[in-house]
């Protein structure tokens, strides 16, 4: 197998990373895509860093095994406690050769940067990606920027329910960006990437003239630009998708039906051997 043949992968807690998939087998039908959802630890976002830190690491090293040419970390809590970056060249499981890493927080901070207007940037995420400081920190470093971070912990379980355009859903949004609207920011971050599916009702609630930053859009152009650099782009042929999860138990494979438009084929059940146990104790 040659190096551009070998998969690109997507990793996340759970289902949110979907979002993340669509698009880059919209925007790279050539290529081959595995999905890593960590269903039986998830959520993330309300885990402590250290636990995060450690599944990620451990999720990471087995798509190393698979010998992925590039691994994208889906999952802005897990970008945000467990990488130092957005794009970074490392050996995944301490031997072989390294592939590029890639977060959604530098790709998405880029593009609210680009489109911002007055230099008031809001974010919105989990409660443990907006704890983290991540998005707030790069973006207070451009300097000339006034950030408004807020977390919405109720986003994800009404998303996965299907009710992002309930009334209910559009009366939490109201409250969640109130904040916002307050500080009249002209540019919002989706810091989890389940909100894109929320960006109809938030984009009503904000008020037209205010940009939603999609990390999905931004992290596939990332990841085009990246591999375009390294010769990596498979530029020919059916790309196949598999998907991996640590627990097929659950609503995933309804869930994604829904996020993706069409049901999966390749599902598989692994196991990592993370110690979930002591890190229970341990946050």
């Amino acid at each position: 197998m040659t190096s551009a043949s070998r998969a690109i992968a997507v990793f996340d807690s759970g289902v949110g990373g979907l979002t993340v998939f669509r698009a880059l087998r919209r925007r790279l039908p050539h290529e081959s895509l595995v999905y890593f959802g960590d269903t039986a630890h998830v959520p993330y976002g309300t885990k402590s860093a250290e636990t995060v830190r450690r599944l990620t690491r451990a999720h990471l090293a087995f798509l190393s095994r698979r010998r992925v040419k590039c691994a994208v970390v889906a999952c802005n809590t897990a970008s945000a406690v467990a990488l130092d970056g957005a794009a970074l060249d490392r050996t995944l499981n301490g031997h072989g050769p390294a592939v590029p890493i890639i977060g959604v927080i530098e790709p998405g901070v880029r593009m609210a940067l680009a489109r911002t207007r007055s230099g008031r940037i809001g974010v919105l995420g989990t409660s443990t990606t907006i704890a983290s400081g991540a998005y707030q920190r790069r973006l207070a470093a451009a300097g000339g920027v006034r950030v408004t971070a807020r977390a919405c912990p109720l986003f994800v379980p009404l998303i996965e329910a299907g009710w992002a355009d309930h009334p209910v859903a559009r009366r939490i949004a109201a409250e969640y960006v109130a904040p916002l609207k307050a500080a009249r920011v002209d540019t919002v971050i989706l810091g989890c990437t389940h909100y894109p599916l929320i960006k109809p009702v938030l984009g009503r609630v904000l008020g037209r003239g205010v940009e939603l930053v999609d990390s999905a859009e931004a992290v596939e152009m990332e990841v085009e630009r990246i591999l375009a650099g390294r010769g990596l782009l498979c530029r020919t042929g059916s790309g196949h998708d598999t998907f991996f999860l640590t627990d097929t138990g659950g609503t995933f494979p309804e869930i994604a039906r829904r996020f993706l438009g069409s049901p999966i084929r390749r599902l598989v059940r692994v196991d990592t051997g993370v110690d979930t146990v002591r890190d229970a104790v341990r946050a």
